[in-house]
Parts: structure tokens; sequence; C-alpha cells
């Protein structure tokens, strides 16, 4: 028999990786469940694809490096289960799967596995692909229930269509009720559409402390003021593309944002504040995935000023 002796202090806790992951996946769930509902069962394969790829990618780089395997903390099926729901229905299988063996490997394995990697997976894969196959990537599907309408209309061939973003980025207000950005009923990625979803995990995710609003919250208010003083519609602009999405389930990562409230306040802005900025005077309509690795690399310059000065230490002379 062995004692293992660590110095205090001793916090008791139900809460492990396998535990926040699980809560995580229970959060998603809404989004997930709506994503099918909205784009049928192909956006179903889509999701299943990655999340297996993430899956099989992790089994395989452990048992190839001699690690012990981690797979039952569930983090590899939130990364999967994540980047999937930021890829369009319609895109091709091996798409998520060439994304989340990259996210897997590239961004979490090769830096030491989980709580070693300094971007979210998720969303360098997200970039990885983005780049890699950019015509795919931008190519959003309308929801199934909208296609008779629209192929009533148009013909067969009308299945796709431009996210709202599309027009605010040509200084143009969206034709759009904010209904259907609430519900969904607009092209987007498959996870990113329901608004009213997200805002359920979000509840979930505060309500079992999981996360706290601080992210999020300046997160999406510094989207809606700088977009309000660039004279466009602040409920346009945080209800259209992955902003929620993002703030919610991507930004709030445990391993990549800053460890001290007010840390975390910063990073939201800053989130908040690259958003509005590529979307305005970049090239792309959308900046979330940017937005988010690029404050990634922020974290530690962040933390090293926003921490708590630790009792204890002594204190330099001269």
């Amino acid at each position: 028999m062995s004692l293992r002796i660590s110095t205090g202090p001793h916090v008791l806790t139900r809460e492990s990786t396998q535990t926040l992951m699980l809560d995580v996946l229970i959060a998603l769930a809404p989004a997930t469940v709506a994503g099918v509902y909205l784009f049928g069962l192909k956006a179903a394969w889509v999701l299943c694809a990655s999340v297996l790829s993430a899956v099989l990618s992790e089994f395989v780089w452990q048992k190839l490096m001699k690690k012990k395997s981690t797979l039952n903390d569930l983090s590899a099926v939130v990364t999967g289960l994540i980047l999937g729901l930021n890829l369009p229905s319609g895109a091709p299988l091996w798409l998520p799967v060439i994304g989340s063996a990259v996210a897997v490997v590239l961004v979490k394995q090769l830096f030491g596995g989980l709580g070693h990697n300094f971007m979210n997976p998720a969303m360098f894969g997200r970039a990885f692909l983005l780049a890699s196959w950019p015509a795919r990537m931008t190519k959003f599907l309308l929801p199934e229930r909208l296609l008779g309408a629209s192929q009533a209309a148009f013909g067969a061939d009308m299945a796709s269509g431009a996210t709202p973003l599309v027009p605010q980025k040509l200084g143009l207000t969206p034709d759009v009720a904010l209904s259907d950005l609430f519900l969904g009923n607009i092209p987007g990625t498959i996870g990113e559409v329901c608004k009213i979803a997200i805002l359920i995990g979000f509840v979930y995710l505060v309500a079992v402390k999981v996360i706290t609003w601080h992210i999020p919250v300046f997160f999406v208010g510094t989207v809606a003021l700088f977009s309000w003083v660039l004279g466009k519609d602040p409920l346009v602009a945080i209800l259209s593309g992955g902003v929620l999405f993002g703030a919610v389930f991507m930004a709030t990562d445990y391993v990549t944002n800053p460890m001290q409230k007010l840390g975390q306040c910063i990073f939201g802005v800053g989130c908040g504040a690259m958003v509005v900025i590529i979307r305005s005077f970049g090239g792309y309509p959308e900046g979330v995935t940017y937005a988010i690795l690029f404050m990634n690399c922020l974290v530690p310059l962040i933390d090293r000023f926003t921490n708590r000065r630790v009792y204890g230490t002594v204190k330099s002379h001269g």
C-alpha cells in the first residue's frame, strides 16, 4: 500500500475531463439535432464522418506512439463534433475526415495531447480546410424545408444560397427576417444556423458551471457594438454566421483561453473586435475562425499581465 502526498489546498470535486466533455456534448445536442432537422441526413453523415475520423486519428496516433489511450475522456468526440458542426451540410465526406485528422494529430497530439495545445483544434481544422478548399467550404445549402419553395420558383439547381453575411459585406441590409435568423431558416454551416439551439446550450453550460458568461457576453457584445459603430445592424451581425456558436463552444475552450476572469473579458473583446475587422475590411465575409485562432496566440501574453500575484514568493531586490 502506498500513499500519495501533495501540498494543499485540496479540493474534492466530481469534475474530470470526461464529465466536462460529456457536459459539452449535452450542450451541443440541441444544435446537432437542429442541424440534422434543418439540413437532413446529409448533415448527419458529415457529423458522423467528422467524429469517427477524430476518434480513429487519436487511436491510431497513440498506438503508433505507444501512448496510453485517452479516448475515454471524450475530447476527440467533442473536437470531431464541433468541427462537423462548422461544416456545410453538403460537404463531401472526405472533407470532415481530413479536417478532424489534422485537428487531432497536428494541433492536439503533436503538442503533447489534451491540455498542451495552444490553439483550438477544431478551429484550426476548419481554418485548414477553408484555406485548402475554400469553394467547398463556402458552398452553403438551404435548409431542406425551404428547398421546395426555392426549387418551384427557380428550378432544381437552386439548392444553395449566400449567408446573410454576404450582403452585409457589400454594405447592404440582408433581406431576411430576424425570426429566420433565430430559427435557422438560412444557409450556413450545420451548427451555426439555429441560434435558439445554441442559446439553450449556453444556458446549460453556465448552469452546470462548465463555463462562465464572461467570454461569450464580451465576445458577442463587442461584435454588436463595433458593428453599430460602423453603421451595420448589430442584431443581424451577431445572428449571422458563427458568432454565437464560436462564442459559446469554441472561445470558451479551457485550454486555449485565459485563466483569470479579467483576461477572459479581454480575450472576448479581442475576439469580437477581430471578427468585425475581418468582416468589414478583410476579403472574407466571416471572421470567427481566424479571430479565435489569433486570440489563442495572445493568451500567454494576456495571462502574463492579468494573473494574480502569487503569495509566498521572494521579492526581488535591486
